[in-house]
């Protein structure tokens, strides 16, 4: 990944956050983590949360939250993956 396409990501992620700043802190990061989930490829998430876990020091307070809980979300959907190819 290019430097510019991860500042793109940043830039796009905090531009998301500031379109929601008028809602409560817990909303706006709830409206953020569904945006990512519905409209950015896997490649683009899985891209800004490996910054989120390097560096994550230019996203948004909120944009670091929706992150974290997207981050848990696939942490939960491949350890679930993971134990239904064992059975």
């Amino acid at each position: 990944m290019s430097h510019n396409q991860l500042n793109t990501l940043i830039r796009m992620a905090n531009q998301i956050a500031d379109n929601n700043h008028h809602y409560p802190f817990e909303q706006a990061v709830a409206l953020v983590c569904n945006h990512l989930q519905k409209f950015w490829a896997k490649a683009m998430k899985m891209q800004i949360i490996a910054y989120y876990h390097n560096d994550g020091s230019e996203l948004n307070p909120v944009v670091t939250a929706a992150i974290k809980q997207l981050d848990e979300h696939y942490q939960t959907k491949s350890t679930r993956n993971a134990q239904q190819s064992i059975t």
